[in-house]
């Protein structure tokens, strides 16, 4: 580490060309103001690497500059003035000084009066053969053609569902003796009604059973509307109600054969 005028001191002690070196310079100041280092300006033989760095030291503040120096041998670099800053805006400066410090060389000291060598001759291309070039295009188009008749194979042939034998529908008398005479009357009811929208489509099964009978009565007035308000009327008591008392056979029956009268 090399002392020079203005107190700096270079970072490393022995550094070479191409070397990062640090000139660190301890400006004192008193308590609560600031410094602003000048910058550096780039010469042939040395260059600042980044803005100089201000830190916190015992007595003041620590400047710091990171350069390169290019050339070997002694340097004498003068360094731009730093700005001492005061609480209430006062400034004043200090001279930035010279900083003394020495750099060596990267070549040998055997080696006498370096000189540079010239270019070296174009490296020649190694000769290569057209064989992998061409049997890669082949692979490449023996698997395209492959892909091509995969693509365009017969389709498979899809066989036929399954015939699913159905189960016999099960008996009003079943269904009676089981205790379900609400399942017999909606059943029936939804078989009438059925019918009744084949016949007349605009009495929907999704209607009420006082909408369909209006739309049966536009569409039919000398249809027998009476018979069939009662049947439905019975029929949903059936379905709907708690208790009942009604003949459930006889009303499916009778949905079975106004079923029958009312398809067209």
């Amino acid at each position: 580490m090399a002392l020079g005028q203005g107190s700096w001191t270079a970072t490393p002690a022995s550094p070479t060309v191409g070397d990062t070196v640090w000139l660190e310079r301890q400006i004192p100041v008193p308590a609560g103001w600031r410094v602003r280092p000048g910058k550096l300006d780039a010469t042939e033989r040395v260059e600042p690497l980044a803005d100089p760095s201000v830190r916190r030291a015992p007595q003041g503040w620590l400047v710091r500059y990171p350069i390169v120096a290019w050339a070997p041998g002694p340097h004498a670099l003068t360094l731009p003035p730093v700005w001492r800053l005061a609480p209430d805006g006062r400034a004043d400066s200090v001279a930035g000084g010279v900083a003394n410090f020495f750099v060596q060389s990267v070549i040998p000291d055997t080696i006498r009066g370096p000189q540079p060598r010239g270019a070296l001759a174009p490296v020649r291309l190694a000769r290569r053969s057209a064989l992998p070039p061409a049997a890669a295009l082949l692979l490449a188009s023996g698997g395209l053609a492959l892909g091509l008749g995969w693509r365009r194979r017969a389709p498979l042939a899809v066989p036929a569902p399954r015939r699913v034998a159905l189960e016999p529908e099960v008996a009003d008398a079943r269904w009676l003796a089981a205790g379900e005479p609400k399942a017999v009357a909606a059943r029936a009811a939804f078989r009438l009604r059925l019918a009744v929208a084949r016949a007349i489509p605009e009495a929907g099964p999704a209607l009420s059973t006082a909408e369909c009978l209006a739309a049966v009565e536009r569409a039919r007035p000398h249809a027998p509307l009476r018979e069939l308000r009662e049947l439905l009327e019975q029929l949903d008591r059936v379905a709907f109600a708690s208790a009942h008392g009604t003949d459930v056979a006889a009303l499916a029956q009778m949905a079975r054969r106004f079923a029958r009268e009312i398809a067209p």
